[in-house]
């Protein structure tokens, strides 16, 4: 409660951002101010003018469907980029060439043909030649890093306007090694660990910390309950964004025309006794199973951030606010542990504290880590992935910290005054973690905190 009184003591001082902190003020006002040394978060400190805050116009994705068997199975990967791009435009009626950059996450392509396919999906979408497209890999984190690239390129001054996106088709480009292994590698017990099977370290983070099956199970069988009450009650609607495509027969070759909307990989009557029966996939008396595991998919999602300034000049409705961005280090052995270091680092850098976090994606990738870093974290389940996860999802590497963009502001903004601050998270291959504080975009202009000096 003082850290929170502390807090609204000097709310005041944020009402004259061309003031500097340290400056003597009369004592004419009963409400009085102090520095703040909570760090970068609008709500309790303003280091810059309010119109520097990087916020989110909008934000979706396409529908998540099963690798080879799913809805965008002979699907491009650019004909999957290329409407969630198109959206950000029609959706906002943004002047497509005043964009300064388009940053696609990516994990599983060839590099330098990811990065034409996404040149490619930028003019089917309307873009000119004028505005250039890079791509970004940080594995699982990948989508979420272009996000955070982005915004920390219109906070540098870089450009005003830009697009943080994600894409995977593991339909298209599987898992795989491709090449020798330096056999150095067999020197270095950590670097040794980078090749372990993702599964593998799911089983070491399940044994190591006491995660039992039951928990894994259950854990599971939530992601489906609440995914398939989201869905039921349209709640993905405002973030999915139809892909008109096509469904080839693999017998006859024959095209039918499809148009894809829902994810379908979620699976409403998931039950512990269903998944009870499914074996251990990596370990023989292991607990990590298909059913407690996410799902290997394909999709593609999108943001448009800009500078608040420029937001409010075209009228442009603000969804959130981009506070903060941490990546961590952890052992790769138990890479699944990443979100329990990541989220601290990024809630701390926001002057914030778990506590006042109202919601969290944290991307399911096992239920083991998952578990494990929420109650690591001492988390309240009601808080988190409250429209299921990457279990019942999908997980298209590249592209799901973009989809928990979208899905996250999107239920912020349902819930209203009630929802302030929202976590992303999730763990990534070869041993990190990933989080990044948002702000609901109307909490930080209300003079909602300040109180009388006492």
């Amino acid at each position: 409660m003082e850290t929170a009184i502390n807090r609204q003591r000097i709310l005041l001082q944020h009402l004259q951002p061309s003031s500097s902190s340290s400056s003597p003020r009369p004592e004419s006002s009963s409400i009085s101010a102090s520095e703040c040394l909570a760090g970068d978060s609008a709500a309790y400190q303003r280091n810059h003018v309010f119109g520097d805050d990087v916020v989110i116009v909008a934000a979706y994705r396409t529908a998540l469907c099963k690798s080879k068997r799913g809805g965008f199975k002979d699907t491009y990967p650019d004909d999957l980029l290329a409407p969630v791009l198109k959206a950000l435009i029609d959706k906002t009626n943004l002047n497509p060439s005043e964009v300064g950059d388009i940053v696609v996450g990516s994990v599983l392509a060839p590099g330098s043909q990811r990065a034409s396919e996404c040149r490619m999906a930028a003019f089917y979408a309307g873009f000119p030649e004028t505005v250039p497209v890079r791509t970004v890999n940080r594995q699982c984190s990948s989508g979420l890093q272009a996000v955070a690239d982005v915004a920390a390129a219109i906070k540098a001054g870089f450009y005003d306007i830009g697009i943080g996106a994600g894409l995977e088709s593991m339909t298209v480009n599987p898992m795989a090694w491709e090449g020798s292994v330096n056999p150095k590698v067999k020197i270095f017990e950590q670097a040794q660990n980078c090749l372990l099977p993702m599964g593998i370290t799911s089983e070491n983070v399940a044994s190591r910390f006491g995660v039992s099956r039951k928990e894994q199970d259950q854990a599971a069988v939530e992601s489906h309950r609440r995914a398939a009450a989201a869905t039921a009650s349209g709640k993905f609607k405002d973030e999915i964004i139809p892909v008109a495509t096509k469904i080839v027969d693999p017998k006859t070759g024959q095209e039918t025309p499809v148009t894809i909307s829902v994810d379908d990989g979620i699976r409403p009557n998931a039950s512990l006794a269903d998944l009870g029966k499914l074996r251990p996939v990596f370990k023989k008396d292991g607990t990590t199973t298909a059913g407690n595991s996410s799902q290997v998919s394909d999709g593609a999602g999108a943001v448009l951030l800009m500078k608040r300034s420029v937001a409010d000049k075209k009228g442009m409705p603000i969804l959130g606010v981009f506070r903060t961005f941490a990546a961590v280090g952890v052992d790769p052995a138990i890479m699944g542990v990443g979100p329990a270091a990541a989220i601290p680092a990024a809630v701390k850098a926001a002057g914030l504290e778990l506590d006042d976090i109202d919601l969290f994606e944290i991307n399911e990738a096992f239920a083991s880590q998952f578990v494990y870093c929420r109650n690591k974290l001492g988390l309240d389940p009601e808080k988190i992935n409250v429209n299921g996860g990457a279990m019942a999802i999908g997980h298209p590497l590249g592209a799901t910290g973009a989809r928990c963009v979208a899905t996250l502001l999107h239920e912020m903004k349902r819930r209203g005054k009630d929802c302030r601050f929202g976590v992303i998270s999730m763990c990534i291959g070869t041993g990190m973690g990933a989080a990044a504080v948002f702000e609901r975009a109307d909490h930080g202009d209300e003079l909602c905190n300040a109180r009388v000096a006492r």
